[in-house]
């Protein structure tokens, strides 16, 4: 006779077989390779690109002031004191990044403890943390973000906290919906008749078997996120120079708009590929993360 386990039996998990079809379909998808090799190609750029100038991104040549691109070494110009608008670009797309995937992770480890808790604990635990969830919800996020960047320091750590603080609801509901399916489950109830600990059945039973939406929410928050600091960067109340940041490169460059178009396109270009490339991605991990498309 052979031996029979007491573990319950659970639903394979999108992450293990991503391997398979699941990343047969999402290479298949276009969209998102194309935001895949986009991505990794400004990550790149913007991390090892200052290697390759000759200036920094806080370097003054005054003699250089309004050089359009493809002006000696200055590939894309200089702005109106002279500094390489390629050297603050890729300066910029450091923190501009580096704030939206921090911001990410935050975001998605809030929301994801708050709506895993909520959806499998129900009852009134799940009634007291998606009201607040809906309180967060009924302001909206810019002018909450504007309010706390107005009273705090606007360092590239404090942007990043509260671009997390103002982005983990939707996080939060679309793991609480998920998890309340979960927790109904023969896995989970077999778990609980065997005595496993609630922590063990969250992390453990339920949490391996709701990743494919938090993966998508998170890719799809990192866009946000780029595109939050950008905002609140161009409004003056984010990232403060000489610190380059893409959305401070816009605000500087709102006045030049005609004499000098190239200071707002560059910035306007490397914002519109991050977040279009990361909105492609998503798209492509929500197909490929379907189990009802999958063949």
């Amino acid at each position: 006779m052979s031996a029979i386990s007491d573990a319950p039996a659970r639903r394979p998990s999108p992450l293990r077989v991503f391997t398979g079809p699941r990343m047969r379909k999402f290479m298949r998808h276009r969209l998102a390779m194309l935001g895949l090799i986009m991505i990794v190609g400004l990550t790149l750029t913007c991390f090892f690109g200052p290697y390759l100038l000759p200036y920094d991104e806080l370097y003054i040549d005054l003699r250089a002031r309004f050089s359009p691109p493809l002006t000696e070494n200055h590939i894309l110009g200089t702005d109106p004191l002279g500094r390489d608008i390629a050297a603050r670009l890729f300066s910029a797309g450091q923190i501009s990044l580096t704030v939206g995937f921090t911001a990410m992770v935050l975001s998605t480890l809030i929301g994801t403890v708050i709506g895993l808790v909520a959806g499998y604990f129900g009852g009134w635990t799940r009634t007291g943390l998606m009201r607040i969830v809906d309180a967060f919800l009924s302001f909206p996020s810019i002018f909450l973000m504007l309010t706390l960047a107005a009273f705090l320091q606007p360092s590239p750590t404090m942007i990043t906290l509260i671009i997390a603080v103002t982005s983990w609801m939707e996080v939060a509901r679309i793991v609480e919906a998920e998890v309340r399916g979960q927790a109904s489950r023969d896995f989970t109830a077999a778990a609980r008749m065997i005595g496993a600990p609630h922590w063990w059945i969250m992390l453990r039973e339920i949490l391996p078997n709701v990743t494919g939406p938090i993966i998508v929410a998170a890719t799809l928050t990192v866009a946000r996120a780029i595109l939050l600091e950008a905002y609140i960067s161009f409004l003056g109340y984010g990232i403060q120079p000489p610190l380059p940041s893409w959305g401070n490169m816009l605000n500087n460059a709102q006045q030049y708009l005609e004499s000098a178009p190239w200071l707002a396109i560059v910035p306007g270009v490397a914002i519109t590929m991050a977040v279009t490339s990361f909105n492609f991605i998503g798209d492509g991990l929500r197909d490929a993360l379907d189990a009802r498309s999958v063949k």
